[in-house]
């Protein structure tokens, strides 16, 4: 079943020439069935390279997904088009008043995890969409620093600087394979990671409410649920592209910042060899977990989420 775009959306066309199931609003509305509402909060500087990320995941399933997408109020992006962002852009305000309910809610990373969280411009704002989430979305995934900052806001979970960028494809261990959301997981397997901060065990084990689905040896914990907040918490990035680590790479060489070749990604680790995807399969395997879940647990009456 397809995911629900709006035709001139970049994304309808790269995921169409990908073989993705993708229709448009006026096809879908034709059918007789009830799609699930995904909302996408983008805190991404590249919004249309994150919206074609997640809408690859998301338009993967069985299940008919309408995507909406969401920024927050104040803040301006610098890196894509305002008329991008008028044209398929909701303000988080806007969606708040209107007093409408998700079945469920991706939160992007943001490049800002140097600043302590209440340093952010638009960490209040921030703050009502965590509590929103409680009364109007079933399920809600938080992405990286997406992921960091709603585990804190709930359970004060603090961030921590790492002495040097973790960033590369690193190892992780499938630590719960009874999870309903790691169905079908290797035992271990690879996950692309581009961090400056991380999040402690010790620290995410004195809350009984959160369970650490996945973790590495190397750069710690990964994925974690929040099931009384009916969340997910994930510090890496299976979402990226083959060349997502690539690029940032190239871009930091290029404006002469230091950085490591990423790890493990490179053939040989020789950075003039074109990269190997080797996470693809499992970031389908998780996200399409993560919808059937949703789906077997959301009311058919959205209205009814929350209460």
């Amino acid at each position: 079943m397809p995911i629900t775009l709006p035709e001139n959306l970049p994304a309808f066309d790269v995921l169409n020439r990908e073989g993705v199931s993708v229709m448009s609003p006026e096809r879908a509305s034709r059918q007789d069935i009830r799609p699930l509402r995904i909302a996408l909060l983008n805190l991404m500087p590249k919004k249309i390279q994150t919206e074609n990320q997640f809408a690859r995941l998301i338009g993967a399933t069985p299940l008919q997904i309408d995507l909406s997408l969401i920024r927050m109020s104040e803040h301006q992006t610098r890196n894509t088009a305002a008329e991008h962002m008028e044209t398929f852009y909701r303000p988080f305000a806007e969606v708040a008043d209107s007093g409408e309910k998700f079945d469920g809610l991706i939160i992007t990373g943001a490049p800002i995890e140097h600043l302590p969280f209440e340093e952010v411009t638009y960490w209040d704002e921030l703050c009502q969409v965590f509590d929103w989430t409680q009364g109007h979305v079933q399920s809600t995934f938080g992405v990286c620093w997406g992921g960091m900052a709603m585990i804190n806001h709930f359970h004060g979970v603090q961030k921590h600087i790492l002495d040097h960028k973790a960033f590369g494809c690193f190892r992780h261990r499938n630590l719960c394979p009874t999870s309903p959301y790691l169905r079908g997981f290797s035992d271990d397997f690879v996950i692309p990671v581009s961090r400056w901060t991380e999040m402690k065990q010790a620290e995410i084990d004195t809350n009984p409410g959160l369970r650490t689905l996945l973790g590495s040896d190397e750069v710690g914990p990964c994925l974690v649920e929040d099931a009384g907040h009916r969340a997910l918490y994930i510090f890496n990035h299976f979402e990226y592209d083959s060349d997502t680590l690539k690029q940032e790479y190239d871009r930091d060489v290029a404006n002469g910042t230091p950085i490591n070749v990423p790890m493990n990604y490179y053939p040989d680790d020789n950075p003039a060899m074109p990269p190997l995807n080797r996470w693809r399969s499992h970031a389908h395997l998780l996200y399409g977990n993560w919808i059937n879940e949703m789906y077997q647990s959301t009311p058919y009456d959205l209205q009814e989420i929350g209460r």
